[in-house]
């Protein structure tokens, strides 16, 4: 099962000098209601992606994953959002 730990975890043990959270990638055609949900659940991911790398940062860097697909107003709420996180 992945988690948002376990993939941050796995990343880590290959010795990654990046490391990408865990994110959903939902279907190009997706509709507002859909991406919405799916922009809230990455949030979610990629805040307990960026808690568990923080407990071992090493000599890796973790980067934010920007969501919204192609709709301007969840990707500047996407923004807002990851920017106010430590990444």
């Amino acid at each position: 099962l992945l988690t948002p730990e376990s993939t941050v975890q796995a990343q880590k043990a290959l010795g990654a000098d990046i490391i990408i959270p865990l994110d959903e990638l939902p279907p190009y055609h997706t509709d507002r209601e859909r991406l919405v949900e799916s922009v809230e659940l990455t949030h979610r991911w990629e805040a307990r992606s960026l808690r568990e790398h923080l407990k071992d940062v090493r000599q890796q860097a973790m980067y934010c994953v920007i969501h919204g697909g192609t709709d301007v107003e969840l990707r500047t709420k996407s923004i807002e959002y990851l920017t106010s996180l430590p990444f």
